[in-house]
């Protein structure tokens, strides 16, 4: 009687929506959804200088929907204004309007967007296995995989493609037209790099494969879903191909080559002669990204779905799994074909892994949950067998396993991340000079920093003041930006190691420098060798190391404490009208 009840529990299917089981598991989706955003707000929240890695890049300019009169002429902020989604920018425009800080937004964000992830997430598996066990394992094991990496806490464009991506996978397997176009609409006001894969689906959707002969749907709805599909997309993406960029164009395969930062090592490291596995499977850049799906390990148990569902006498729940399952590997098909197109027009479609890393977390952790689903099933299926069958053993024993195997299960899905050293993973950048930061922000608004120190990059976010250059906006996509930002480099490596003080004061004119941020080790030869972003620079850098290895300090290490007009830990400022007198 305890095994039909806990079979029934665990694996029955219901067609009823709203039924208390399927209440029950949604609900215990949202509860972990929102234990694990909360974990991550109590860390966004433990200090006054905190921000997501990519926040630095992405939400420090935005500042300016507070205060115009920040980042005046600025490059950087220009730039990565620029580059910004138009819905992106519209959350975060609202989020200003009523006063929110857009720091104080991007820490808020992923409990918003991780809780809609969660339920269209829950809702996909149900769609193809109606099994309500089936979304709560698809939603927790998403839910694991996004807080073990940093797309969805960074509550950057790539955070929003979760649910928006979802929700088209959702509505589409419902065949609920109007949704699934504002679905794809929203998509590519957000992440537009996925449009090119939903298109794919939607075409992939035409066609059928029976007994090994490919043909055309007869289905008339396909044709209307795929027409209006490709309608919406080619309207959303139409403003970015028709936009002429200021920091256009983009670079191209040929001349990514010859910088250093696409090589080993550099700031925007993508090619890997020496490890083809590397660069295909596993980069960041250039690879499918395959590691990145395979977290936590229970989504293994996808690889197992193609071959549960050949054997429906021993897997019996295999026959409620919906014919939409083919858009698993229509989805998979969609992202390949673009991850190769991308590949082949290098850097035209910007980065091949986008199309592939975050389709195939979706799609490994929606095939884990139904296979694992109907392994469950099938161990209660097994043990019922054997209680009709067996006279032996009294009932409660033979029902040891199925309750064994069950625990076990919902055991190792909700206990894995304790195993972890770093669960929940943020990538929170923790400011450690608040002193500094304080200082730049009792200067006027339009001042400009140059700097070397890797301190600098914190300071838009923490001072909302401009600086010259800082290796975390090194992004080398458009030359229109890039030639501008790495002639600045060039000429600061150069001004700062010279022996010739008049090199300094030329970049300070051409400029116009307010502050020159220096690293009390900067002058030291360790400190060249053990900088990578200055040594990515080699012939200067080069160059500066046997300067000082030979006792030849640069100029402007000579009048350092004359000039230095604060000072903290390892940081000094310079005024640069010192500097100039």
């Amino acid at each position: 009687m305890l095994i039909k009840y806990l079979h029934k529990f665990f694996t029955a299917p219901t067609a009823n929506k709203s039924s208390p089981r399927m209440i029950f598991w949604l609900s215990l989706s949202l509860t972990f959804a929102a234990i694990y955003s909360i974990l991550g707000l109590k860390r966004a929240f433990s200090g006054e200088y905190v921000v997501q890695d990519d926040a630095r890049q992405h939400v420090f300019w935005m500042r300016r929907f507070l205060d115009a009169d920040l980042f005046p002429n600025d490059l950087i902020a220009n730039y990565f204004q620029s580059i910004a989604p138009l819905g992106y920018r519209i959350v975060y425009q609202i989020g200003a309007f009523v006063g929110i800080d857009p720091l104080v937004l991007s820490k808020l964000l992923p409990l918003v967007l991780g809780l809609l992830t969660t339920i269209y997430c829950f809702g996909v598996c149900v769609q193809l296995l109606p099994v309500p066990i089936t979304g709560f394992i698809g939603a927790l094991l998403l839910n694991q995989n996004l807080w073990m990496q940093d797309g969805l806490i960074s509550a950057t464009p790539k955070a929003f493609l979760y649910p928006l991506f979802l929700a088209f996978l959702y509505y589409l397997l419902r065949r609920s037209l109007i949704p699934c176009l504002v679905a794809i609409a929203l998509l590519g006001l957000f992440y537009p790099s996925l449009i090119f894969v939903c298109a794919g689906i939607l075409i992939l959707q035409l066609c059928r494969l029976d007994k090994y002969r490919l043909h055309l749907s007869p289905n008339r709805e396909d044709y209307l879903f795929c027409a209006a599909g490709l309608g919406v997309a080619i309207l959303v993406l139409l403003p970015y191909a028709l936009n002429s960029s200021e920091f256009g164009p983009v670079i191209t395969a040929a001349e990514a080559r010859r910088l250093p930062e696409f090589l080993l090592e550099g700031r925007a490291s993508f090619f890997n002669d020496q490890n083809p596995w590397e660069f295909w499977f596993n980069a960041s850049r250039s690879g499918i990204r395959l590691p990145s799906a395979l977290m936590p390990p229970l989504v293994y148990a996808g690889f197992l779905l193609p071959i549960l569902l050949c054997y429906p006498s021993r897997f019996p729940l295999s026959k409620r799994v919906s014919a939409g399952v083919i858009i698993l590997p229509q989805l998979i098909l969609a992202s390949l074909a673009m991850f190769f197109t991308a590949h082949a027009l290098l850097f035209k479609l910007h980065l091949p892994s986008r199309y592939t890393q975050h389709s195939l977390r979706i799609v490994m952790v929606t095939a884990a949950a139904i296979a694992l689903t109907l392994l469950l099933d099938a161990i209660f299926a097994r043990i019922k067998h054997i209680q009709k069958t067996s006279r032996v053993t009294p009932p409660l024993k033979r029902g040891v396993g199925g309750i064994a195997s069950c625990l076990l299960l919902i055991s190792t899905l909700i206990f894995y991340p304790i195993t972890l050293k770093s669960f929940i993973w943020t990538g929170y950048v923790i400011g450690e000079v608040p002193e500094l930061y304080k200082f730049f922000q009792q200067q006027p608004k339009d001042i400009l920093i140059a700097s070397l120190a890797d301190e600098v990059n914190n300071l838009p976010t923490f001072s909302q003041r401009s600086i010259l250059v800082g290796r975390e906006y090194a992004i080398p996509y458009h030359q229109g930006y890039y030639q501008k930002f790495r002639q600045r480099t060039i000429e600061l490596i150069q001004a700062q190691y010279s022996q010739d003080l008049t090199d300094v004061k030329q970049l300070i004119d051409k400029y116009k420098i307010d502050f020159w941020l220096l690293d009390k080790n900067a002058f030291t030869p360790s400190y060249i060798l053990s900088d990578l972003w200055i040594s990515q620079y080699q012939t200067l850098a080069t160059e500066a190391y046997t300067q000082m290895q030979q006792g030849n300090l640069p100029a402007l290490s000579k009048i350092t404490e004359r000039c230095s007009i604060f000072a903290t830990k390892n940081l000094v400022v310079l005024k640069v009208d010192c500097i100039k007198n």
